[in-house]
């Protein structure tokens, strides 16, 4: 049974999320500040977050990148659910690490057929263990962790799924579309400049290393072990 924290400070909004998930088989917890949410993370974690941006003490980016810097909670799926519903801020909670982004008002229906996606796609990364290398890139698939000439890079879960993605389509040109549909999955539609915001922030975690991730002019990207 998939574990999913609630941060929201709109009570009955919370409920009503809680009473549907709970429903559909899930079990959940519920926190209305920042502070709170980010405690009962650390103290239980969740296999999924429904994160609001607006939240009375502590900014919903900020809890973002507290969940995405610790290494106990970097690997847990976040969808945020906000009325900030403009591109722009759908681009910036996605770039964050988010990996869905619901505005409100929405259907329940429609919340909890993204989050069964999410966790779907979670659960797929958790598959038969491998090793996928090229250059001087590593990365192990069941310990969720990437090297570089053997020292750690602390990667998001959606650069680290980026990542595997190229890898495991190595010398193949993916097209910024096809990356937003299986990298970031079902979401509400998006400019395909996030893509090349996370593959220039890819790049500049791997160093030099990330050379070998080609841009290919008008198309896309490919990772390219020759480079």
């Amino acid at each position: 049974m998939s574990r999913i924290l609630i941060i929201e400070d709109e009570q009955d909004l919370a409920g009503l999320v809680e009473y549907n998930l709970r429903a559909a088989g899930f079990e959940t917890e519920t926190a209305n500040t920042g502070a709170g949410g980010m405690a009962k993370a650390r103290a239980q974690p969740p296999d999924l977050v429904l994160l609001d941006l607006m939240l009375p003490d502590i900014a919903g980016g900020e809890v973002l990148r507290m969940l995405k810097q610790d290494p106990e909670l970097r690997k847990t799926a976040v969808i945020i659910v906000s009325a900030k519903g403009q591109e722009s801020d759908r681009v910036q909670g996605l770039e964050l690490g988010a990996d869905d982004y619901v505005v409100k008002p929405f259907s329940v229906r429609e919340l909890l057929l993204r989050v069964k996606a999410v966790l779907r796609r979670s659960d797929a990364e958790e598959g038969p263990a491998a090793v996928l290398s090229a250059g001087d890139i590593s990365l192990d698939t069941s310990r969720h962790q990437v090297r570089v000439k053997g020292e750690e890079i602390v990667l998001t879960a959606l650069e680290f799924r980026l990542l595997r993605t190229l890898l495991e389509r190595s010398d193949r040109v993916q097209t910024r579309e096809v990356l937003l549909s299986d990298v970031w999955g079902i979401q509400a539609e998006i400019h395909t400049r996030t893509v090349d915001t996370h593959i220039k922030r890819l790049r500049e975690k791997l160093g030099p290393a990330g050379d070998i991730i080609e841009t290919v002019r008008g198309v896309g990207y490919k990772l390219s072990p020759q480079q």
